[in-house]
C-alpha cells in the first residue's frame, strides 16, 4: 500500500483535522464540510484510495482487530504475554471484557470511520462527471461500507447504519440486507457503465471490485439465511480471481507486524486451530502446513504463518475455500445433501488454489444427514479460513456448545455509549 501512503497521506492528514472536531473521541466524517473534504473528483479518488489504509494498516485498524477479536475468542489464538491486557480479557472472556477494551473499541470506531468515509464518497458522486470513473467509485465505496457494516454486524447483536450524531440502531440482520442491497446497487451500476482502465490505473492495485461483489453478497446472505442467494452469489466468484489487501514496509500487513512476527502478543493456539478434539484437522490434512510454520512447538508454541510472514504479505478479502463451503453450508441448511457435498467434497480434495491452499484430502464420505454435513462443513470452515475473523461468527451460526468461544457478543465501546444515547444495553456474554 505504499501509494496509498504516498499519494493519500497528506490529503489524508487535511481529512483529520477537519474530521478532529466532530466530536469529543468518536471521529464522524459526514460532519465535516464536503468543501473541506472533498471539492472534485480527485478529492474522491484520494478518499477512496485512504479506504484500504483506514481499513488494513495498523494495529488499531480492522485489518488486526477483526482477526484479534475472532480468534481469540474462540480459541484460534492464544495470548503469549498477559500484559497485553487487552487481547488477554478477550481470551479470557466473560464480563472481563467490557466498553473499555481497547481492541473491542478500534474494531468499532474505525470500521464506523470506514463507514463515514465511504459514505461520503458516495454521497458526492454528483460531483463526478465521467461515468465510468463514477461508476467505479461507486462500487469500491460500495463494497467498504458493506465491510463496514457487515463486520460489525458479526460481532454486534445491534449496530449502526446511518453516519449522524446520535445514530439509530438496528439489529444485525437489517444491517447485513443493507450491506447486501448496496453491494447489488454497485453490481447493477457496473454491470451497465462498466469500470474503465482509467479508474483503474488512478486506484492501488489489489481489490477485484466485480468478484469481491459477489463474494461478500454471498458471505452475508449466508448470515441472514438467504440461502438462495448465497449460492447464486458464490457461483459466480471466479475461483481463480484474488482480490487483497497489499502492503509493504511502509504500510505492514497488521497480523504479522503486531503479532506473528514476534512471540509477545498473540499465537495459535494449537495445531488444533480451536477446534474440539472431535473435529480437528488430521495429520494428513495439508492445510496445517499452509498455515503453521513448523508442525512441532518451539518452547511450547505452535508458530503460525499462511498470510502473514513479511510486512509485504497479502491478506485476502476472501478466499475460494469459503466460496465452495458457502455454497455446501447453503445447500446443506435447504436439505440439498448431494449438491452440499459436492461442493464440500471439493474443498477436501483440493490440491491447491490460487492462494495456495489445499487439504488434499479423500472427498467426504460420512453421514448422508444435514447433520453430519453440516459438522463436516464448520470443521472446514474452521480449517480453511483460519485466522480470517469469521471464526465467532461461524460458531454462534452453527450453534456450536458456548464453552467453544469465551464470549458470543461483544459490549459496545464506552466511546460510543457516551456519545450516543440510543446504545443498547450490552449483552451479558
Amino acid at each position: 500500500m505504499k501509494n496509498i501512503f504516498v499519494k493519500s497521506f497528506l490529503f489524508t492528514s487535511v481529512v483529520m483535522m477537519c474530521l478532529s472536531s466532530c466530536q469529543k473521541e468518536y471521529l464522524n466524517p459526514s460532519t465535516a464540510s464536503e468543501t473541506q473534504v472533498v471539492s472534485d473528483v480527485d478529492g474522491l479518488v484520494a478518499l477512496a484510495n485512504n479506504l484500504p489504509l483506514r481499513y488494513a494498516v495498523g494495529r488499531q485498524s480492522p485489518g488486526y482487530t477483526i482477526i484479534a477479536t475472532g480468534g481469540l475468542t474462540t480459541k484460534e489464538l492464544t495470548v503469549l504475554n498477559a500484559g497485553n491486557l487487552d487481547e488477554d480479557q478477550l481470551s479470557r472472556g466473560g464480563t472481563g471484557v467490557d466498553g473499555n477494551n481497547a481492541v473491542v473499541r478500534n474494531l468499532w470506531s474505525q470500521l464506523n470511520i470506514v463507514k463515514g468515509n465511504s459514505d461520503l464518497i458516495l454521497n458526492n458522486l454528483n460531483k463526478v462527471t465521467d461515468p465510468g470513473i463514477k461508476s467505479g467509485l461507486q462500487a469500491y465505496a460500495s463494497i467498504y461500507r458493506a465491510l463496514a457494516v457487515g463486520t460489525m454486524a458479526q460481532f454486534w447483536q445491534q449496530v449502526t447504519v446511518e453516519t449522524a450524531t446520535n445514530a439509530k440502531f438496528v439489529a444485525r440482520d437489517e444491517a447485513l440486507r443493507q450491506a447486501i442491497a448496496i453491494l447489488e446497487s454497485a453490481q447493477a451500476t457496473i454491470a451497465t457503465t462498466p469500470i474503465p482502465a482509467a479508474f483503474t490505473a488512478r486506484m492501488v492495485p489489489g481489490l477485484d471490485i466485480p468478484n469481491t461483489i459477489n463474494a461478500l453478497i454471498a458471505r452475508y446472505a449466508l448470515f441472514v439465511g438467504d440461502n438462495a442467494k448465497a449460492i447464486a452469489a458464490a457461483g459466480k466468484v471466479t475461483a481463480s480471481a484474488k482480490s487483497a489487501w497489499t502492503f509493504d514496509d511502509v504500510t505492514r500487513n497488521p497480523i504479522w507486524d503486531t503479532a506473528l512476527s514476534n512471540v509477545n502478543i498473540f499465537q495459535p493456539s494449537s495445531l488444533a486451530m480451536g477446534l474440539p478434539a472431535d473435529l480437528a484437522p488430521t495429520t494428513a490434512d495439508k492445510r496445517i502446513d499452509f498455515y503453521f510454520t513448523s508442525r512441532t512447538a518451539t518452547a511450547g508454541i505452535f508458530k503460525g504463518k499462511g498470510f502473514f510472514t513479511s510486512n509485504s504479505s497479502v491478506m485476502p478479502v476472501y478466499l475460494p475455500g469459503e466460496m465452495s463451503l458457502i455454497i455446501a453450508e447453503a445447500n446443506a441448511r435447504t436439505n440439498n445433501l448431494d449438491a452440499a457435498i459436492t461442493a464440500l467434497s471439493s474443498v477436501l480434495t483440493k490440491k491447491t488454489d490460487s492462494w495456495g491452499i489445499g487439504a488434499d484430502l479423500p472427498a467426504y464420505a460420512g453421514d448422508k444427514t444435514s447433520t453430519a454435513v453440516l459438522n463436516e462443513i464448520y470443521r472446514n470452515r474452521r480449517i480453511e479460513l483460519f485466522m480470517s475473523g469469521l471464526a465467532l461468527e461461524d460458531s454462534r451460526r452453527f450453534a456450536r456448545p458456548a464453552t467453544e468461544r469465551s464470549r458470543t457478543w461483544m459490549p459496545y465501546p464506552a466511546i460510543e455509549r457516551s456519545n450516543n444515547t440510543n446504545t443498547p444495553d450490552d449483552p451479558t456474554n
